[in-house]
């Protein structure tokens, strides 16, 4: 088997140009890859990546690697990998099975090279590596010690394993951190969606009706960062709690068959299927943008909004216009796919910085403890959490309190003096 399948070899200079860049401001990261250098905790283990493949992952590959391990990458999603991140891989050593706008058999076939290394720990992004290893590459699996999963989607995918008694190995669940979803999925989603969407339309915000599926941390970020860039923001969401929340915290809330009347640009980020469908499409005004942040490609149902239309065709790059019958246009950005990475190069670094250490981190943890752990989804242990915000404190120059043992003794005890 070969050590890379990339578009172009050639292309490594460009991409380490990226990686080089990122590398410079993942601080808490550069601090756990200087440990690795010396101890090698990954010597002998094989670990399999599938993630999007741009310059921030690469430099997580690169910082398992500096610590001994045998590592193996390909993408989560076939319009977010950057063949020259991939080029650059592959010409440092790592092997590497990715390409851009890749079909699906061929997502696939990249998804089993990187398997075929029989990986002892996986590190997921939507759980495609863990449903082949539970499905059609089953019989692998029992040599997973376990792994850890980067987003919502992925964790829900686990967590229905886990209650069907089905989970064949421990997965951390990365996602569930407080240095990931309270940083990541807000700030990092609400800033690099709207990087995508702002960059692929070069349209203006401010003024208009922005339609937000999904009020959960991801959709807080998008829905203030709309705000800020002075939009009205509409919130449609199924959870009464978190529509409570949204309303008071200064948003429209309604259902989404009327808010598809009013909206100029709709953002789906919920980790579920139909939320856009073809009385919402009937419903719309003439230019609306529909773009999504989800994981997978089904929020938007796009065979329902061709089938209403009498025609598409692509205007822009990253662009496609959908006509109805009675001329109102819409238009899909990026596919229906995860708008900040097929239409951007997803989360800020600083970001990433802090999720990645906690990835880094997850997978030293289930070497050293995965024989032990039952065949459940854990959550980050909180000393690791803990650990990467310290770091991130120290590298901004930010110095906190600590209880002193009076303090920590008063609020422990159950009776006040």
């Amino acid at each position: 088997m070969s050590d890379y399948v990339i578009r172009d070899i050639n292309l490594h200079e460009q991409g380490r140009l990226k990686i080089d860049w990122v590398r410079a401001h993942m601080p808490v990261l550069n601090v756990i890859r200087a440990e690795f250098e010396r101890e090698k905790p990954f010597r002998g283990i094989r670990v399999a990546l599938s993630i999007h493949l741009e310059a921030k992952t690469a430099y997580l590959a690169e910082v398992l690697r500096a610590g001994g391990g045998d590592v193996a990458i390909t993408g989560s999603n076939p319009l977010s990998t950057q063949d020259d991140v991939a080029a650059a891989l592959a010409h440092a050593g790592i092997k590497v099975y990715a390409w851009y706008d890749a079909t699906a058999e061929e997502y696939d076939r990249h998804l089993r090279l990187v398997l075929a290394n029989r990986p002892h720990v996986v590190i997921d992004d939507g759980g495609d590596l863990v449903h082949l290893l539970h499905t059609d590459l089953r019989e692998q699996a029992g040599e997973v010690l376990g792994g850890a999963e980067e987003t919502t989607t992925g964790v829900l995918r686990l967590r229905a394993l886990e209650r069907a008694g089905q989970l064949l190995f421990p997965m951390i669940s990365v996602n569930d951190a407080r240095c990931k979803h309270l940083f990541d999925n807000r700030y990092g989603t609400g800033e690099s969606a709207w990087a995508g969407i702002l960059r692929t339309t070069n349209l203006v915000t401010a003024g208009k009706t922005v339609v937000v599926f999904g009020y959960g941390w991801c959709g807080k970020g998008v829905a203030m960062r709309a705000k800020g860039l002075g939009a009205d923001v509409i919130i449609c969401e199924v959870d009464p709690v978190k529509a409570i929340e949204a309303y008071m915290d200064g948003f429209r809330v309604m259902k989404s068959e009327q808010a598809a009347a009013e909206g100029d640009i709709f953002i789906t980020v919920t980790g579920c299927r139909d939320l856009l469908r073809a009385g919402h499409f009937r419903r719309m005004k003439d230019g609306a943008v529909l773009a999504n942040a989800g994981h997978f490609d089904v929020e938007i149902n796009i065979p329902e909004l061709e089938r209403v239309s009498v025609s598409r065709r692509t205007v822009r790059k990253n662009i496609e216009e959908f006509m109805l019958p009675d001329g109102r246009r819409l238009y899909l950005l990026a596919e229906g796919r995860l708008v900040n990475l097929a239409a951007g190069d997803g989360h800020p670094a600083e970001i990433m910085d802090m999720s990645f250490a906690l990835q880094a981190l997850s997978a030293l943890y289930i070497v050293q403890r995965g024989k032990e752990l039952e065949k459940k989804v854990y959550n980050v242990p909180p000393e690791l959490d803990a650990r990467v915000a310290e770091l991130k404190l120290k590298s901004l120059g930010i110095e906190i309190d600590r209880l002193s043992e009076e303090q920590v003794k008063y609020i422990n005890e159950w009776q006040f003096e």
